[in-house]
């Protein structure tokens, strides 16, 4: 593939907040940590405190890959490497999407593991593991249900239960038959229906399906995955489990970052509740909530606590405790070594929100990585493109505007009355210093009537312009055409499509093609064809 780079601003994709981060904005600055780049991550290793849980860490997943790791030396070397003091994780997670959901899902998982690479790099006497935390607990469903390849929605319809990870997969099998009948039957279709028989047909639950799925994309890279729904993962968090929902820490240091954030001029992305964590079984995950009289609720289950019986439970069954948004990254920090966060541009809104309750619980802060973004192609469209007289920084202008742009550019006519209007002006100047001679309370009807004729100029231009689109049709009917094709529902490629089209195109060396391109560390949008 070949790839030109454009800058996000220039995209019109990504959030005044976003950008604001990437260009170092001063008053954003205090709510967050080191900068992303080798300086900053210098400076988070060198601050990095000791981890003191790898034993634990590597137990939970060398249980939780089971059989996995007899074809993944890479994988089992990377997990050996967590005991190793001088071995760090950098980290991105995301939902349980069936079939991985959108593409930007593979360039999150790219781009951890280039930066792991880039840094091992850049600190040769370290080890640097890329993870992927997979949202076991998560419980929107209708969030990860579907896909979308070339535009076709693929569903799988079940009543959702419980977190998504704990969810039975034996209904998943007509939305299997659905992807893979569209996939043909080529090498690489064959290649990837084999990988999702594997994980959707023979495992039970989404959270091994998902792991044995994402595992066989990346194995080879040494991709690490960890499903934090765990029993002795929870018993390390259960001292802040007890913090935020007794003393509702959390809620009063968010709330007040969110307040300051605001007042800047800077979106936020989540509220923080009074108290950040469900109560979870194989049946329900429902928030919890304190009463007037010092109780406390599980939500729409008819089941209460005491001050002292919730101590009791979170010390005996800490695994019925799952964190929301805002304490998800926490629960991260601590039980990882972790250096680094890759997300997209509305993770990077909220973990902005966050930094003053990890400074309070005197956990560290990740560096924050933006993901990288891309739109991915061939050499038919990029063709097109440039025939139009187009650039693949103009191709993100809308496409009404870019037709306008080419008929203006190409036309034989003069389509604008700039030169009329000025001598309609000048002569509207000599009419109202006349006008002015015999009443001067007349001043305001010239200029109306001067207003209501500017105004039909501009509409007349307007006419003239979609007159002569009819000279281009065929251009203009191209310059849709490739929008469609670029961008989907009229937004990125990355946010709808699956990549199996991609895969069944290129194989396995559509990573390697993401992996040779993206750069994460220079926080460009990527176009590669």
């Amino acid at each position: 593939m070949k790839a030109t780079y454009i800058d996000y601003r220039d995209t019109n994709s990504f959030s005044k907040t976003l950008i604001a981060y990437l260009d170092n904005h001063p008053e954003l600055q205090p709510f967050y940590g080191n900068r992303p780049d080798l300086d900053g991550f210098a400076k988070q290793i060198e601050h990095k405190k000791t981890f003191t849980h790898r034993p634990l860490l590597v137990d939970q997943l060398r249980a939780q890959y089971t059989d996995l790791l007899a074809d993944a030396p890479a994988v089992e070397a990377n997990i050996t490497a967590l005991l190793d003091e001088n071995t760090y994780t950098v980290t991105t997670g995301h939902q349980l999407n069936i079939f991985t959901g959108p593409l930007y899902f593979i360039f999150k998982i790219i781009t951890a593991i280039r930066l792991a690479d880039d840094l091992k790099k850049a600190h040769p006497d370290k080890n640097f593991v890329p993870v992927y935390w997979m949202a076991t607990e998560d419980h929107d469903f209708e969030e990860i249900n579907h896909t979308r390849v070339f535009g076709k929605k693929i569903s799988w319809d079940t009543p959702a239960v419980s977190a998504t990870g704990r969810m039975a997969t034996e209904s998943i099998e007509e939305a299997v038959k659905q992807y893979k009948a569209i996939l043909g039957l080529s090498d690489n279709s064959c290649k990837l229906n084999d990988k999702v028989d594997k994980a959707y047909i023979e495992h039970n639950n989404l959270a091994d399906a998902t792991r044995t799925f994402v595992h066989s994309l990346f194995k080879e890279y040494g991709l690490v995955i960890l499903d934090a729904d765990s029993r002795e993962l929870k018993k390390v968090f259960a001292p802040v489990i007890k913090e935020d929902i007794l003393q509702e820490k959390s809620f009063k240091a968010i709330q007040k970052t969110s307040e300051e954030l605001e007042e800047k001029g800077f979106s936020t992305q989540v509220h923080a509740r009074e108290i950040n964590f469900f109560y979870l079984t194989d049946t329900y995950r429902e928030r919890i909530v304190k009463l007037d009289d010092g109780r406390y609720e599980v939500l729409h289950q008819d089941v209460y606590f005491s001050r002292e019986e919730l101590e009791m439970e979170i010390d005996n069954y800490p695994e019925r405790f799952s964190p929301n948004v805002i304490m998800r990254p926490m629960y991260e920090e601590i039980i990882l070594p972790n250096l680094a966060y890759i997300g997209g541009g509305a993770e990077m809104v909220y973990w902005l929100q966050l930094k003053a309750n990890f400074d309070q619980y005197a956990v560290d802060f990740p560096i924050l990585v933006p993901r990288n973004s891309a739109m991915i192609t061939d050499d038919t469209i990029a063709g097109k493109i440039f025939r139009l007289d187009l650039t693949f920084k103009s191709i993100f202008k809308p496409a009404n505007t870019l037709k306008n742009d080419y008929v203006r550019r190409h036309t034989t006519h003069r389509l604008n009355l700039n030169d009329e209007w000025m001598e309609l002006n000048a002569i509207f100047g000599k009419i109202k210093l006349r006008t002015h001679k015999i009443d001067p309370s007349l001043g305001p009807s010239t200029d109306a009537v001067k207003a209501r004729l500017k105004k039909a100029i501009k509409n007349l231009e307007k006419k003239l312009l979609k007159a002569d689109k009819r000279n281009h049709n065929e251009a203009l009917t191209q310059i849709e055409r490739v929008k469609e094709k670029l961008f989907p529902g009229g937004g990125l490629q990355e946010r709808t499509e699956n990549f199996a089209l991609l895969y069944v195109k290129y194989g396995d060396e559509l990573f390697r093609e993401l992996y040779k391109h993206f750069n994460p560390l220079d926080f460009k949008f990527s176009i590669l064809y």
